[in-house]
């Protein structure tokens, strides 16, 4: 007759531990841990209690993973974190306030604090986003630039593009090192509501605030010039950014030359089309199209085969509405 299994009373907390991480079905999983507790007054092991805390907040049942946290003699502030952004994922906002209570059993952190200000943005809850970004100096907390692009990013989220560049002017005055992040959410979101003089007197600001422009935030306005056929003025910030020592790339390049072009500034985009060939900047076929449309259209057909000359140099291969466009103007002409 086989020996009668070991009770429950019996098992260690690293035997106990094996037994839950290894059971597939975390509400089984759940299960053998009260069956331990019931039986058993040795603590199961903190990282026990924190795998399977994370298991069901995963699972269809991710409510269950509350009646967890109790168990810890204060939850780390990393468990918080993480279901914070699992319960933002599913879309749960009844979970996180039901978090609220477990961040103050231990001391405040600005990064916890973070991680649900996120949370409550990203489940449509902005208002108690911003609630609690206004408690956060009862809590002895100050905010730090990821709670400011939080907030940015959230608030351009739903078109207070206002709201968003106050809180950009707040970071300065309060001396907190700038988010390029938050920058450019806000330099995107101006751009896409036309406001473009704000957006570039926003990127011109960067510098004397204390971040330096990168090629992500010149691009964003460029785009947003040639977006409206304002192609002079992205050449103006183009020619900005090359001063500042910021280097062009192909979306640079690209969107300057097919902003000109649908404009028909095209002795311009051809300049700009040699500078980026000298730069050892291959362009892209459509690129090349654009100019030779544009000069077809225009008569200029000898300098568009001059074009194709260029593309077919660098290896380009043209498009077959590039050769028809080609073909016919030279049989017309």
């Amino acid at each position: 007759m086989a020996p009668p299994a070991p009770s429950m009373a019996a098992i260690s907390p690293a035997r106990l531990h094996k037994l839950i991480t290894s059971q597939p079905n975390p509400l089984l999983a759940k299960e053998l841990l009260h069956v331990h507790l019931s039986s058993s007054s040795s603590p199961p092991h903190p990282s026990t209690l924190h795998s399977l805390t994370l298991r069901l907040a995963k699972s269809s049942h991710p409510s269950l993973s509350l009646s967890i946290l109790p168990l810890f003699p204060s939850p780390p502030p990393s468990l918080l974190s993480s279901l914070s952004l699992i319960f933002a994922r599913i879309s749960r906002p009844n979970l996180l306030f039901s978090l609220l209570p477990h961040f103050s059993r231990h001391p405040a952190n600005i990064h916890s604090y973070n991680y649900l200000i996120l949370a409550f943005a990203r489940t449509d809850r902005l208002a108690f986003a911003i609630s609690l970004f206004n408690r956060l100096s009862s809590l002895n907390l100050s905010p730090n630039g990821t709670t400011y692009r939080i907030l940015a990013q959230a608030l351009c989220r739903k078109g207070q593009v206002r709201s968003a560049e106050s809180l950009l002017n707040e970071m300065v005055h309060k001396g907190i090192p700038p988010d390029p992040f938050a920058y450019s959410t806000v330099l995107n979101s101006l751009c896409r509501k036309k406001r473009l003089r704000e957006a570039y007197r926003l990127l011109c600001r960067m510098r004397p605030r204390g971040s330096d422009p990168d090629i992500s935030h010149y691009n964003t306005v460029i785009v947003g010039f040639c977006r409206e056929k304002r192609p002079v003025d992205a050449c103006k910030v183009f020619d900005d950014m090359c001063e500042r020592g910021v280097k062009p790339n192909l979306v640079s390049y690209s969107t300057v030359i097919h902003g000109l072009c649908v404009c028909g500034v095209l002795d311009k985009a051809e300049e700009y089309l040699d500078g980026m060939i000298s730069k050892e900047l291959v362009p892209h076929f459509s690129v090349f199209h654009a100019l030779i449309k544009g000069l077809c259209e225009v008569g200029k057909v000898a300098e568009a085969c001059r074009v194709l000359e260029k593309m077919l140099g660098l290896g380009v291969k043209p498009h077959v509405e590039t050769w028809y466009l080609i073909l016919c103007n030279v049989c017309t002409h």
